[in-house]
């Protein structure tokens, strides 16, 4: 095991930059997801760590020893692909034992080897089937079963789950957090999916467009997002955002208002006309106790409360995500509902928003200004 440590990591194709000054510290053990949009730069990242990539600027530690120079068969990493890449003509056993008979490991060492990697990822019973025998979850088992044999000092993970159906990949998930805690291995994640970003990460770092955007804890990056991005990106459904605009100690958006707290307006001290982005969860909503018939001109002079038009009912079990838009405006708000909710599309909905749990950026750069 051994900490990774990147050095303001650049990597450039010609005139385009895939990542520019990527500088973190992974301690020995540790569990750490990059999460970002597609194209972010996430599994570059993972790739120059693997020695599969070469980087144009920046140093690169794993443990105390730059590895710059070093070729990826030296680095004593693993890594797990988003496709599974399997040898097909092997059986499950031969494809466990396979990295360990390149490196020239003794068959006495490699027979002790596989049962235990096996047992540990409840394979034995599969160790003579051909990898088309097997079910994607068992597959992504394998992958994960011929890096764990070697015993690197880092797992590297690029998107492992995500060609699993929903349901084993939440079992999956789990399964892989179990393993870590066992083994203890320096663990680096790459997905999209920010479900896993936040079940899995000791750390999470929040990637867009090739930068860094914020690096946390799980619970930090959803209650303190740093910027517009990463309160948008992390969260589901996302957050809502609303253009506000400050006049005469209220927030107007469009026709509507919220007025402003002593604590607010003394935090914010905005002046007149000063343009914001207001951020609420959807779970911090709430549906206020009078409803409105879409054209009656009552919903359209009562501005007390935040009126909305209701266009998608999204039956979740537990819950009703309802979507829609702000009334006199075409900013869509999204909130849940509890599932005895009896609405139809096209209702107009009273709603209350949380204030103690809104967020309020910077509408020119995005950056987080309160709280």
């Amino acid at each position: 095991m051994a900490k990774v440590k990147l050095q303001e990591i650049t990597r450039r194709f010609e005139s385009a930059t895939a990542i520019e000054d990527i500088s973190f510290e992974v301690p020995d053990g540790a569990f750490w997801v990059l999460v970002g949009p597609s194209g972010c730069g996430k599994s570059t990242i993972l790739r120059i760590i693997a020695g599969l990539e070469a980087m144009s600027e920046g140093q690169l530690y794993i443990g105390d020893t730059l590895v710059n120079q070093i070729p990826a068969r030296q680095r004593d990493v693993a890594m797990v692909f988003q496709n599974y890449a399997l040898y097909p003509h092997m059986s499950v056993a031969e494809n466990l034992a396979f990295g360990l008979k390149m490196r020239g490991v003794d068959k006495v060492t490699i027979a002790q080897r596989i049962p235990e990697v096996a047992q540990i990822l409840d394979l034995s019973h599969l160790l003579q089937r051909k990898p088309k025998q097997l079910s994607g979850g068992q597959q992504q088992r394998v992958a994960l079963g011929r890096v764990i044999v070697r015993e690197p000092k880092v797992f590297l993970l690029d998107e492992p789950l995500s060609n699993l159906d929903a349901q084993l990949r939440d079992e999956t998930r789990a399964q892989l957090k179990q393993l870590h805690e066992r083994l203890g291995i320096t663990t680096i994640y790459v997905t999209h999916d920010q479900t896993e970003a936040m079940t899995l990460a000791d750390q999470i770092v929040v990637l867009n467009r090739g930068c860094i955007q914020q690096i946390a804890s799980p619970q930090t990056i959803y209650a303190q997002p740093a910027n517009r991005m990463v309160a948008t990106f992390i969260g589901s459904p996302a957050m809502n955002l609303f253009p506000v605009i400050y006049s005469q100690g209220k927030l107007w958006l469009g026709k509507q208002y919220l007025t402003l707290s002593q604590k607010l307006e003394k935090a914010l001290q905005p002046s007149e006309g000063k343009a914001f982005e207001l951020g609420i969860r959807p779970e911090y909503i709430t549906i206020a106790s009078r409803t409105f018939a879409v054209n009656a001109e009552e919903a359209k002079d009562n501005f007390a409360q935040l009126l909305m038009k209701v266009e998608v009912i999204e039956p979740l079990g537990r819950e009703m995500l309802l979507r829609g838009t702000l009334i006199d405006s075409n900013v869509t708000i999204t909130l849940n509902a509890r599932p005895t909710w009896q609405g139809k599309k096209g209702d107009c909905l009273s709603v209350q928003l949380d204030l103690d749990q809104i967020f309020f950026f910077d509408g020119a750069t995005g950056k987080t200004i309160y709280p």
